[in-house]
C-alpha cells in the first residue's frame, strides 16, 4: 500500500544513497525524517503512521553501505525509532491497514542487514494493536522457533524471532511465553525480559525478579546488568515497595552519560527523596567517589563536593574549571578545590595531564586566596605539596609548582 503523501525525506533516503563515510550526513537526514513525521502527527496521525512504515522501509537499504563501526549511526537510528514507534501504534488503523503494514515492516526486518529495526521488534505486540494480528505472527514464528530452540536445528537463528516473543505477551499467551523460553539453552536478557514482564503482569512479582536474577551474566557487560536493575526496580515500584525498589535496585539503575546526569535521573524517579541523600547513597553504592564531584557542587553540596575533590579518582581537569569558575562567587571553596587539584595531578590523578594544568590550578589558588586575604596560607599549602614526595612520571608537575613559588606570584594577581 504506498503512501499518497509526499514525504521529503524519501529522496534523502534513496537506497545506496550514503558512501563509505556518510555517517554524519545520515545522522542529520534521520533527524530531518523525524521531525517531518511528528510534524505530521499534529494534524494527521493516520498519515504520521504510514511515515513511520516509510521511514522503516528505508533505513537498511539507504545506510547498507555506510561505516558503523563508531556506533553513532545505529544509536541515532534507534533513537529515530523510538521517537516514531509511539506515532505509529497510535494511528488510527483498520485492522485491514494495520496488517498490510506489518507485512511491509515483518519484509523489512527480514532484509535487514544489521538490525536497524530491532526496536520495532521488540515492540511489535503493541505495534500489532489488534490482538488477532497478535496472534497471527505468535502462531506464524511459534513452531520454527520451538525447533531452532529445542536443538532441531543446531545453531540456528530466527530473524525476527522476538517478534514472536512480543505478541505472545501483549496477547497474554504467558503459559506459551513461558514454555518456548524454558527451551532456550541459554538465558538471554533480550528474549527472557518477556518471561520476566509475563510474570510481573500476573502479580507474581516475587517470581518475576527472580526470573530476571537469574539471567544476569557478567561477561555480558553491564548493559544487561543496567536493564534487569530497571526491570527489577519497577516491579518493585508496582508492588509498592519504593524504598526497597531504591536500595536494592535504584541506586544502580540510574543512566546517563555523566555521574551528574546519573544523579538528576535518580532524583527524577524518587522526587520524595532528599536530594542531598540520594547523592551520598550514590557514592557509597557505586563508589568512585572523585567523579562525583561535579555532581556535587552543581547540587550545591560543597561539603560532599570537597570530599570527592579529595579522592585521587578526582579530574584534576575539572576541579581546575570549578576553581575558576567560584574564584569570584565563593573563593573558599575555589581555593580548597585548587589545592586539591595540584594535589591529584603531583599524586597520579587524571590522565596524561601536563603542566599547564599546575600553572591553571596555582594561578586559580592565588585569585581565590586573595580575595579572602589568605594568600600566605595559599603558598604555605602549595609550598608543602611541592616539598612533598610525587607520584613516579609525576616529576614535571611537581617541578612546575616549584618554579611558579619561587617566583612568589600568580601570573593572574599581576594582570
Amino acid at each position: 500500500m504506498a503512501s499518497r503523501h509526499k514525504w521529503a525525506f524519501r529522496s534523502k533516503l534513496r537506497t545506496s544513497g550514503f558512501g563509505w563515510r556518510g555517517s554524519k550526513t545520515a545522522v542529520t537526514r534521520l533527524k530531518e525524517a523525524v521531525s517531518e513525521i511528528k510534524t505530521a502527527a499534529k494534524s494527521d496521525p493516520l498519515t504520521a503512521g504510514e511515515g513511520a512504515v516509510v521511514l522503516a522501509e528505508r533505513v537498511w537499504p539507504a545506510f547498507q553501505d555506510i561505516d558503523t563501526s563508531s556506533g553513532a549511526l545505529g544509536r541515532a537510528v534507534h533513537d529515530a525509532l523510538e521517537a516514531v514507534i509511539p506515532i505509529l501504534i497510535a494511528a488510527p488503523t483498520s485492522p485491514k491497514m494495520r496488517a498490510a503494514w506489518l507485512e511491509r515492516l515483518y519484509e523489512a526486518i527480514q532484509d535487514d542487514g544489521v538490525q536497524y529495526l530491532w526496536p520495532i521488534e521488540e515492540r511489535w505486540g503493541e505495534i500489532a494493536v489488534y490482538p488477532e494480528l497478535m496472534n497471527e505472527y505468535a502462531d506464524r514464528l511459534l513452531p520454527l522457533l520451538r525447533r531452532v530452540w529445542s536443538g532441531e536445528v543446531p545453531g540456528g537463528y530466527v530473524v525476527g524471532g522476538t517478534i514472536c516473543l512480543s505478541c505472545l505477551l501483549e496477547v497474554g499467551r504467558y503459559g506459551d511465553l513461558l514454555e518456548l523460553l524454558r527451551l532456550r539453552d541459554h538465558r538471554f536478557w533480550s528474549d527472557h525480559r518477556y518471561g520476566a514482564e509475563a510474570l510481573a503482569r500476573q502479580g507474581l512479582y516475587e517470581a518475576a525478579l527472580a526470573y530476571a536474577e537469574a539471567c544476569r551474566d557478567s561477561k555480558l557487560g553491564g548493559y544487561d546488568e543496567r536493564r534487569i536493575d530497571r526491570f527489577c526496580e519497577s516491579v518493585l515500584l508496582k508492588a509498592g515497595r519504593e524504598e526497597e525498589a531504591y536500595r536494592r535496585f535504584g541506586l544502580r539503575a540510574g543512566a546517563g552519560v555523566t555521574y551528574l546526569a546519573t544523579y538528576r535521573d535518580t532524583l527524577r524517579r524518587y522526587p520524595g527523596k532528599e536530594p542531598r541523600q540520594v547523592l551520598l547513597d550514590l557514592i557509597a553504592a557505586r563508589g568512585e567517589k572523585g567523579k562525583w564531584f561535579a555532581a556535587a557542587k552543581d547540587a550545591s553540596f560543597f561539603d560532599i563536593a570537597l570530599d570527592c575533590a579529595g579522592a585521587l579518582d578526582a579530574e584534576p581537569a575539572t576541579l581546575v574549571r570549578a576553581a575558576r569558575d567560584f574564584g569570584e562567587k565563593d573563593p573558599t571553596f575555589a581555593a580548597q578545590v585548587a589545592l586539591h587539584a595540584l594535589w591529584g595531578l603531583l599524586n597520579g590523578a587524571g590522565y596524561d595531564p601536563s603542566a599547564a594544568e599546575v600553572n591553571a590550578a596555582y594561578d586559580h589558588l592565588l585569585v581565590a586566596a586573595s580575595r579572602i586575604g589568605a594568600e600566605g596560607w595559599a603558598r604555605e599549602q602549595a609550598a608543602t605539596l611541592a616539598a612533598g614526595p610525587c607520584s613516579p612520571g609525576r616529576e614535571p608537575m611537581r617541578q612546575a609548582l616549584a618554579s611558579l613559588l619561587e617566583h612568589g606570584h600568580s601570573r593572574l594577581v599581576n594582570r
